[in-house]
């Protein structure tokens, strides 16, 4: 995997490599606000993690999720804290558990 300086450049890698939609956190889901569609946990697999973090700040933590669903669809979700500081399924924090 290639590693970046920032969240900036695996953002624009990630797209220039068809990771073309953003993702949100639902509670239950990722959500793609372009094509108005939801992935249940079964629904994706995260095939690549980064892992950036503040200097001198923990809270400037952010984590980028190279996310591919299973029929095809690729985008990137950030999180700026990680998935534990969100209201979400105990089945979406395994499914995105950056321990692996």
């Amino acid at each position: 995997m290639p590693n970046y300086d920032t969240v900036v450049d695996a953002l624009h890698d990630l797209k220039a490599r068809g990771f073309d939609f953003d993702f949100n956190l639902k509670e239950t889901c990722l959500h793609c606000a372009q094509l108005d569609k939801e992935l249940s946990p079964e629904d994706f697999d995260v095939v690549e993690i980064y892992r950036f973090e503040g200097a001198s700040n923990p809270d400037d933590n952010s984590i980028v999720y190279a996310i591919e669903s299973t029929d095809g669809l690729k985008g990137t979700l950030v999180n700026a804290y990680g998935i534990y500081s969100d209201p979400v399924s105990d089945e979406l924090v395994a499914k995105l558990d950056i321990k692996r």
